[in-house]
């Protein structure tokens, strides 16, 4: 059996010290691969180096929404540069957040569109962050067209789900749906073939380790849970939602 963290922070500080024994215990519990996020152009750089030092692991390069007000004025070609390292797999984490408001909801929206046409000039996926910010994801996707990828952490509608699928896009779960009754009733209506598994971390420990700092190990907790959900085998939510994330970032 073979696990995928698509979405994790591991470049922080609360790994520096037992990163090694952190991708042993992920090894362990049949994680085979992991994508390192990053959030502006520092953390993908430190995302690229973790790739290009752990076989398992992959990066991401992007503006995160919180961080889109000190994007520099040349960040789109300081992004496209760092696709030269072949462990990089998408744009990202690009998106809205109009709950935090950390950058303004025009900024947001620049960067966010601006990010998205980079993705599409490169034919790579995007990895979008979406909170309270729904219909301005779809008129952003809708306005540039041809761009592919996941919603991570998704804790959205229904409807946002079916839209996204419709325009060929993936949702990805995190240990949210360990504790968050809502999301398991949303994870009964969905495909497997449209979902895939992330840790998100640091963040959003699932259930039972609530409290402790988050790890991609932990991935497993959250297959297990959706195979309850949906009365599905562990062997089959691994072998989809594994074979999704394969296909979409070409790992």
């Amino acid at each position: 059996m073979e696990l995928i963290d698509t979405h994790c922070h591991i470049y922080y500080d609360s790994y520096k010290k037992d990163l090694d024994e952190v991708l042993k215990r992920s090894k362990e519990n049949s994680i085979s691969k992991l994508i390192c996020i990053g959030v502006d152009l520092k953390s993908s750089i430190e995302s690229i180096q973790l790739s290009e030092k752990y076989t398992q692991i992959y990066a991401t390069a992007g503006y995160h929404p919180h961080e889109s007000k000190d994007a520099p004025s040349n960040y789109l070609n300081k992004i496209k540069k760092l696709f030269k390292s072949t462990k990089v797999v998408a744009v990202g984490e690009i998106g809205l957040d109009y709950y935090y408001n950390h950058s303004d909801k025009t900024t947001q929206n620049k960067v966010f569109i601006e990010q998205l046409r980079l993705a599409k000039e490169m034919k790579k996926p995007v990895v979008i962050h979406c909170r309270e910010a729904e219909e301005d994801i779809i008129k952003g996707l809708k306005k540039v067209g041809d761009n592919f990828g996941v919603v991570h952490c998704f804790s959205g509608s229904e409807e946002f789900a079916y839209e996204l699928f419709n325009l060929g896009f993936k949702i990805s779960f995190t240990g949210m749906i360990t504790f968050k009754k809502d999301l398991s009733e949303l994870i009964k209506k969905f495909p497997l073939e449209k979902i895939m598994l992330e840790t998100d971390s640091p963040y959003l420990t699932p259930i039972p380790k609530r409290g402790k700092r988050n790890e991609p190990a932990m991935v497993k907790i959250i297959a297990e849970k959706i195979a309850e959900i949906k009365n599905r085998s562990l062997k089959e939510v691994a072998e989809i939602t594994t074979k999704n994330a394969e296909e979409l970032f070409g790992i």
